[in-house]
């Protein structure tokens, strides 16, 4: 009997979710994304080389499994071809076994340019890279989609008036200047091979599979606290990041998955703006950005750091029905003295905090979770106590075999 598996960041994104998910799909058959776009950043660390991935499923790395981008992604055409590029350079083959959804929305260098304009005035902190601009036209039911490519004389009628509309909003709302036509149209033809050699109806690829008994893994992008619905809004990405945005980003019901993995690191970051009710403005912060090297995989910016939120992650889980939990990054807090968790929040919504001893030795190199220093186990105890779920994967670092299997 196969075990579909759904794996969610918890947080603001970063969390380690493209780890963990190439871990885990040495055992599986399939790796599906559902939401988001080039704005993920996955980081892999495969025999020392390290990998980042945009847009492309974690489980490429592993020869014999599928990849799928589902319906509920937007798509940038020059990023998706740069990117498989890059990964057949490092021999990696994609032949029969990467396949884009027809119904994915494409991104335009129009998106790119509202999002860049827009930004500076809102001040969300978004990637810059036309994500949000192209949901909207999507949800308006104007979005130039993958399988339009198929027909370029009836793509042009369609992309004409499309971009004239984004002219105009640059020019008229933003004093910025438009964007050609030819230039647009000339940046879908030259990637039309990638219509031709990955276009699929992934629904009905997915229906498939399931009758076949395979094992999936469907890989979530970004983190639920960045949700469009459930996160910290207007300070949240363009889609559904929880386990919801799987049935409608995929077109695979509710009932065919089996498990869902919520990953959180063992602290707390953020990119961009927005509520961040345990950060931190001292030497912790400090020392949490260096020891985890905490800057975007997508943008470079630096992340904002602070102490795990076990109330905010016990909102989260309900919303996701997350039934098992993966802590990652717990080697960075090896040299605290003490480390703080926020439980609850007081009258004026500030953290509260419970104080642990650090345990301040080196669990890099432990395989074990009775390894673990006996402060670090308490941690992760506290952690399963507080949250009513099963801790069964810990991170100690970013390579594959730096990776503890608690149950």
């Amino acid at each position: 009997m196969s075990t579909n598996t759904l794996i969610l960041g918890l947080q603001w994104g970063d969390e380690g979710k493209g780890k963990i998910v190439d871990a885990l799909a040495e055992s599986s058959e399939a790796v599906c994304r559902f939401q988001g776009g080039h704005n993920a950043g996955h980081t892999l660390k495969v025999d020392g080389e390290q990998k980042v991935l945009h847009l492309v499923p974690s489980g490429i790395l592993h020869p014999k499994v599928n990849c799928v981008l589902g319906n509920g992604l937007v798509l940038s055409l020059p990023a998706l071809a740069h990117e498989i590029s890059d990964l057949k350079e490092s021999g990696i083959n994609f032949e029969d076994r990467f396949f884009v959804s027809e119904d994915c929305c494409l991104i335009l260098p129009t998106h790119i340019a509202i999002d860049k304009v827009r930004d500076k005035e809102e001040g969300i902190g978004t990637t810059g890279r036309g994500i949000g601009p192209a949901y909207e036209d999507k949800i308006a039911r104007r979005a130039i989609r993958f399988g339009d490519l198929k027909d370029l004389k009836e793509l042009k009628i369609k992309l004409f008036k499309l971009v004239n509309y984004h002219n105009q909003v640059l020019e008229k709302l933003y004093s910025a200047e438009s964007i050609a036509f030819d230039d647009v149209f000339e940046e879908l033809e030259n990637n039309l091979f990638l219509y031709h050699n990955y276009k699929c109806k992934t629904q009905d690829l997915l229906k498939m599979w399931v009758k076949q008994d395979k094992t999936i893994i469907f890989e979530g992008a970004q983190g639920s606290m960045l949700d469009i619905d459930h996160g910290t809004y207007p300070f949240v990405t363009s889609s559904s990041t929880t386990a919801g945005g799987l049935s409608s980003g995929l077109g695979i019901g509710p009932k065919h998955i089996d498990s869902i993995l919520g990953i959180t690191k063992a602290y707390t970051t953020r990119v961009g703006e927005g509520p961040f009710p345990t950060e931190l403005f001292d030497a912790n912060a400090e020392e949490l950005a260096k020891v985890g090297h905490e800057f975007g995989a997508t943008t470079g910016r630096p992340r904002r750091c602070g102490w795990l939120d076990l109330k905010a992650l016990e909102s989260i889980m309900f919303i996701n029905s997350v039934s098992n939990l993966c802590i990652t990054k717990l080697d960075v807090l090896d040299g605290f003295k003490d480390i703080k968790v926020c439980v609850d929040y007081d009258d004026d919504e500030k953290p509260i905090y419970k104080t642990f001893a650090g345990w301040e030795e080196d669990t890099s190199n432990v395989r074990s979770f009775d390894g673990l220093p006996e402060a670090a186990q308490n941690y992760i105890s506290f952690i399963e106590e507080t949250l009513d779920c099963t801790v069964g994967i810990v991170s100690v670092g970013p390579s594959r075999d730096q990776t503890i299997y608690k149950d």
